[in-house]
C-alpha cells in the first residue's frame, strides 16, 4: 500500500494550487494551514528549492467524529497535501492516503471514518484529472 494518492497537472503552479483548494472545498475540507517549503527553507537554510507547498485539509465532521473514537488521531491531523512544481507547466499534487497512515492504529471504528476521507481525497485527485 503506498502511503499517498497523487496526480499530476499540466499547469502554472498558481493554477494548480488554486484548483487543488478549490476541489478540496467540494469535498468539505478547510486548509487550515499553508507550508511554503520554497519560502522556508530559503529563510532557515539559504537554499534554494523548487514551488512546494504543503496544505493542511481538514474535513471539521471527520476530524470531530475521529477524535471522538481516538483522543490521540489529533497527531495525525490534518490531511496533508502537497502540491510541488515538477517541471514547466507540470505539477504534482499528492494526498495522504489516511487508510496508510492510519495504519498503526488498531480501532475498525477510526478505520472507517479513515476509508471515508481515503474516498474524498480520491475524489479530490480525480476532479484534478488524477
Amino acid at each position: 500500500m503506498t502511503y499517498y494518492i497523487s496526480t499530476t497537472l499540466q499547469a502554472s503552479f498558481e493554477d494548480a494550487l488554486a484548483r487543488t483548494e478549490q476541489a478540496l472545498s467540494e469535498e468539505g475540507f478547510g486548509v487550515v494551514t499553508r507550508i511554503d517549503m520554497r519560502e522556508t527553507l530559503k529563510q532557515k537554510l539559504g537554499v534554494d528549492f523548487r514551488a512546494y507547498t504543503i496544505l493542511g485539509a481538514c474535513n471539521p465532521q471527520a476530524a470531530f467524529e475521529a477524535l471522538q473514537i481516538e483522543d490521540k488521531v489529533g497527531t495525525m491531523l490534518p490531511c496533508n497535501v502537497v502540491v510541488q512544481q515538477q517541471g514547466e507547466n507540470e505539477v504534482e499534487v499528492a494526498a495522504i492516503d489516511p487508510l496508510a497512515s492510519m495504519q498503526a492504529i488498531d480501532n475498525g471504528k477510526l478505520k472507517a471514518a479513515a476509508e471515508d476521507i481515503r474516498t474524498k481525497l480520491s475524489r479530490v485527485i480525480r476532479a484534478l484529472g488524477g
